[in-house]
């Protein structure tokens, strides 16, 4: 077996992956297309406007996904997680600049190669189909998040989503993993790092959470969390 098979068979997400919608040979011909690629701590998976010659998915680690605005600022548009795909938009030129939170790993695929791959294998056009929309439903989840939401409910609704997410991979959500900064929050929610701590400290003097440390938050009922993020 190759060191790629290999690889391929230890994935810890396999189900997770578009590679789960293919059987036997199908599944042969993607392993052919893919590298197995690594990226260390704040290092740039790819930056936006840069050709979108390769499509990535996350197999390990968090990445988040930011534009640069016209005066220099910095918008923090989504956070991927194992499962995940990266640059699925069907522009010629990546839209957002990726950046990896921490050690990260990623299947890349070569965009024409995957391309030409979806004339033979309708199941996994329609696997690529389902994860664009899922794309944007979140993007859609952030326009609300920045809109009409208090900060309570943005803070609160952000926790959510990190559980969800962990529920949807497997892994037990009473303890949500939060490998992004309070900087990076506080970007994605649209407001400064200090409202963002200060909502923290609140939630926890409500008994809603438990800060165990900069990384890690104990929801002691995701119920609280879901009526607080619907502002109940």
């Amino acid at each position: 077996m190759s060191v790629r098979s290999q690889l391929c068979e230890a994935c810890g997400i396999k189900d997770l992956t578009f590679c789960s919608s293919l059987q036997g040979t199908e599944h042969d011909r993607l392993r052919q297309m893919l590298t197995h690629v690594q990226f260390d701590p704040h290092s740039t998976i790819f930056h936006e406007a840069e050709d979108a010659d390769y499509v990535f998915n996350v197999t390990s680690g968090s990445v988040k996904l930011y534009k640069l605005l016209g005066d220099g600022r910095r918008q923090i548009t989504g956070f991927l997680f194992p499962g995940d795909f990266l640059g699925l938009a069907l522009n010629t030129t990546y839209s957002y600049t990726a950046e990896a939170i921490e050690p990260v790993t990623a299947c890349r695929f070569p965009r024409e190669k995957l391309e030409k791959l979806f004339d033979e294998f309708p199941r996994l056009e329609k696997r690529m189909l389902g994860m664009a929309v899922d794309e944007l439903a979140a993007a859609q989840d952030q326009m609300l998040l920045l809109g009409r939401k208090t900060a309570k409910e943005k803070v609160a609704s952000f926790l959510l989503m990190l559980a969800r997410r962990q529920e949807h991979r497997g892994e037990e959500s009473d303890t949500i993993q939060v490998p992004m900064s309070r900087s990076d929050i506080a970007d994605y929610l649209g407001l400064t790092i200090e409202t963002v701590s200060r909502t923290l400290t609140q939630l926890r003097k409500e008994a809603t959470i438990t800060l165990r440390d900069n990384r890690h938050i104990e929801a002691v009922g995701i119920d609280m969390l879901e009526d607080l993020a619907e502002g109940l």
